[in-house]
């Protein structure tokens, strides 16, 4: 990844941050996104003291306007777009009956439209150099179901046909577009979820166990780099056999 640029969006915690410092470790230069601007300026500092370059911003992944000038700004900074990886998102839990349309607004809005306007604004700095790789989190929620995730499932559920349709329209060109779906991971928006429901999910893994950041920015990495040059529209599950 020597001398490549990633942006890496929801990079203040968890899978987001761990993603971006491995990138870093790998040689690119990162933008850091986050609506938690010191989220975004932490991870910034922690790869500096590695000895990369970094750049944080707060923003909003739902405002295009704010989007497209962060992302031009990154173009102005390095010379170029590589990577973008959507990893911005939220979990707004709730049985069918009990999500209120501010529930769904604000999933959806974040989740699928947030991907959407930022690989809108990235596409543009790919094309003119006629490579890059975009890549987003789905979710094993959008393959398997879950209970109370109705928005949050069908906010996934739309990456996976937003990647396909990406691949397709993007590939002559010399973009790829990969989607990553977690199972559970070991971050601060699972340890929200109840013990108990947590407990059988585990029961469930052939793993035995939660993953770590660490383990999904590993794929991450792998599909951002020139090993995974022919892979287009694929979505990688890592989720320790949950789904077997």
């Amino acid at each position: 990844m020597a001398g490549r640029v990633a942006i890496v969006t929801g990079a203040g915690r968890g899978i987001g941050a761990a993603t971006a410092k491995l990138l870093a470790k790998a040689g690119a230069n990162l933008a850091l996104l986050d609506q938690d601007a010191a989220g975004a300026t932490h991870t910034a500092e922690a790869i500096g003291l590695e000895g990369a370059e970094a750049l944080a911003f707060g923003v909003d992944v739902t405002d295009s306007f704010a989007i497209e000038r962060t992302f031009d700004r990154v173009v102005e900074e390095w010379g170029r777009l590589d990577v973008l990886v959507n990893n911005a998102g939220l979990v707004r839990d709730a049985r069918l009956e009990d999500v209120t349309d501010e529930d769904w607004d604000v999933t959806l809005d974040v989740n699928l439209k947030g991907a959407m306007v930022c690989t809108r604004a990235a596409v543009p700095h790919m094309l003119a150099r006629g490579r890059g790789r975009i890549l987003s989190a789905a979710s094993v929620v959008a393959r398997d179901g879950n209970w109370g995730q109705t928005a949050y499932g069908a906010s996934k559920g739309g990456i996976l046909g937003l990647t396909r349709c990406w691949a397709r329209e993007l590939g002559p060109k010399g973009i790829t577009a990969n989607a990553v779906a977690p199972g559970f991971i070991d971050t601060e928006m699972v340890r929200s979820v109840p013990a108990g429901i947590v407990e059988k999910i585990v029961a469930r893994t052939a793993a035995g166990r939660m993953g770590t950041a660490d383990e999904v920015a590993s794929v991450y990495l792998f599909l951002a780099s020139d090993l995974a040059s022919f892979m287009n529209g694929a979505v990688v599950g890592v989720d320790g056999g949950l789904l077997l």
